[in-house]
């Protein structure tokens, strides 16, 4: 039963998604770019996010909506493909920052391209840092807010990889308050798993953090709070879905 709901929903994200791609690929020259994130943000998402729930089981509750803020940094935990889709439904209008590569795959890179995805050369060092700052400045000028995964990639439940300073680089330049972002999405549909566990998906916005101070230790800061409050989530999933405890890769 498991495999056959992981499939449907599979087949139904990656068909709505590749749907999308294929459309905005054709018909998105043509189109202003907020017309490319109301098609994402209002449209598409939510339809994932519904075959999410009937298919796969999988559920999205969202706590901390008074923190919602559109001119802040978002700086979220990143364990699945799942926040990638339910963030842009959830944050509105907000944009991300992703690796570069990802923009050289035909159509879909394409597609993020237009919808206003900031790609940053991780190689690439400083120069990098001031190319993310100036496309960043530039989305964030029409009023969208930013979303980055501070550790770079998806990482599995109950792990966590230091938190590299793009974030905060882009925080103090833009004087932009830093919304920690906790998740127990790697519970139920862990990175490169073709399976979901069937469960409730928990993403809570956290109070903004003062980013004044010592560039190490705010970090740390932030990172703690976010690690914290995940080992939190996770072990609530754990404790309400008994099933998802396969997926727990921390220490205790």
């Amino acid at each position: 039963m498991l495999f056959v709901r992981s499939l449907l929903s599979n087949i139904w994200i990656y068909g709505v998604i590749g749907f999308g791609v294929l459309f905005c690929s054709i018909f998105g020259w043509f189109m202003p770019q907020k017309w490319h994130v109301f098609w994402w943000g209002r449209m598409m998402c939510p339809v994932v996010i519904w075959g999410m729930r009937v298919f796969g089981g999988l559920k999205i509750e969202v706590r901390g909506k008074q923190y919602l803020n559109k001119n802040a940094i978002y700086a979220c935990k990143h364990e699945s493909a799942a926040e990638t889709y339910f963030l842009a439904a959830i944050v509105n209008k907000a944009t991300m920052v992703l690796k570069k590569e990802l923009t050289y795959i035909p159509f879909f890179g394409w597609a993020q391209a237009m919808y206003g995805c900031i790609p940053v050369d991780r190689s690439a060092g400083a120069s990098a840092m001031k190319k993310m700052l100036a496309s960043a400045k530039k989305v964030m000028s029409t009023g969208r807010p930013l979303i980055i995964f501070p550790e770079g990639h998806r990482v599995p439940a109950g792990t966590s990889l230091k938190y590299k300073p793009g974030f905060l680089f882009l925080a103090q330049n833009l004087k932009l308050p830093v919304v920690p972002v906790a998740l127990n999405s790697g519970m139920f549909w862990p990175r490169s798993s073709f399976k979901h566990i069937p469960g409730k998906i928990v993403v809570e916005f956290l109070p903004p953090i003062d980013i004044q101070g010592d560039k190490n230790e705010c970090i740390e800061r932030i990172q703690k709070c976010i690690e914290d409050k995940c080992y939190e989530l996770n072990h609530e999933a754990m404790r309400d879905y008994p099933a998802c405890k396969v997926n727990y890769a921390g220490k205790d």
